[in-house]
């Protein structure tokens, strides 16, 4: 469902209102948040939450389009902070949880309904920021799509990779920590640290990176993602799943942003919405297809060739994208020249 509503952000930020779809796509998460308070039982607890992912894919689209309007700086800095605070929303989120849990669950719930009450505020209140040309692109975007650019598409590709890696960390490398022997709460201590350590580094990650061409700030950023899953080959202690964490970590902060911003780049001003759906959907797709792919695996291999696919899978997405970035920067430096001569 979020996959749905980053479809739908996408196509009402660039046809219709954006203020107002985010409006209603931050309320209509609100009231499935609020309903959970009440009812959370099953079945009714998975309805609600196809309801939340709605509204979120829709709110989230809506948000990264917005942040392709803002012209006081670059886009790959506003990617960055837009970064930066969602890290510092999930630190205080998982800290909040871990003391209201002991409270039940509808505690958790009324603090989320809280939070969520506050996004449809904040969005209310300063969203409405539609520049006066909006409209007139909305109308020529209605009319005609142009195609999507193959390195937007390779781009898109390693989202879903990247995403498909990322979640083993969510699913499966707990289960093999703990067939290590290693406490469950020591996997969640990695968690904190991945969170402080973005928090902390991520400013100076920023102004340091975008000194660089993008495209090798992805190299070196996802380089460094991947490089972690082949770590986790032979990680077998705790101290190697905490070096291991701190590379992906790194890795994370210098090249996931930058994939978002790049999109944002190369994307017409007419279909920021579209592109940015796209860019959701990648994210949100790795992200539902890993676990599966995690637990097929794991059915038929072994924890050791798992991560060696994923950092294969990744490391191929890598270099289309970089080969393809390569070959345009030197068309284009072909076609200048010729034009000179």
């Amino acid at each position: 469902m979020m996959i749905v509503g980053d479809s739908v952000g996408g196509y009402l930020f660039d046809h219709w209102k954006p203020w107002q779809t985010g409006i209603m796509s931050a309320a209509l998460a609100t009231l499935g948040v609020v309903a959970l308070i009440f009812w959370h039982g099953w079945p009714v607890y998975g309805l609600l939450l196809l309801v939340i992912g709605f509204g979120d894919g829709v709110n989230m689209t809506i948000l990264n389009s917005l942040a392709t309007w803002v012209t006081t700086t670059s886009t790959r800095h506003v990617f960055n902070m837009l970064y930066v605070a969602m890290n510092i929303g999930v630190v205080i989120g998982t800290l909040i949880v871990g003391y209201a849990i002991k409270f039940g669950i509808t505690t958790v719930f009324i603090i989320a309904a809280v939070c969520y009450a506050a996004l449809t505020l904040v969005v209310t209140l300063h969203f409405n920021v539609a520049p006066k040309t909006h409209r007139a692109k909305s109308q020529v975007a209605s009319q005609r799509r142009t195609q999507m650019p193959l390195l937007v598409g390779l781009i898109l590709l390693l989202l879903l990779a990247i995403n498909l890696a990322y979640s083993q960390w969510e699913s499966v490398i707990s289960v093999h920590m703990t067939n290590l022997g290693i406490p469950v709460l020591n996997y969640s201590l990695l968690w904190t640290l991945n969170g402080l350590i973005i928090v902390i580094c991520q400013p100076f990650i920023t102004r340091f990176s975008e000194r660089f061409r993008i495209e090798n700030v992805i190299l070196v950023g996802i380089t460094l993602f991947a490089a972690s899953f082949f770590m986790l080959i032979f990680a077998r202690s705790y101290v190697a799943f905490i070096v291991t964490m701190i590379v992906l970590t790194f890795g994370e902060m210098i090249g996931h942003p930058a994939l978002p911003a790049w999109i944002a780049v190369k994307a017409p001003a007419t279909e920021a919405g579209r592109y940015q759906g796209f860019s959701n959907i990648a994210i949100a797709f790795g992200r539902a297809i890993g676990p599966l792919f995690g637990g097929l695996m794991l059915d038929y291999a072994t924890f050791s060739k798992l991560f060696l696919a994923v950092g294969i899978v990744q490391m191929i997405a890598l270099f289309a994208v970089y080969g393809r970035a390569h070959f345009e920067r030197q068309r284009k430096t072909d076609v200048a020249k010729n034009a000179r001569d």
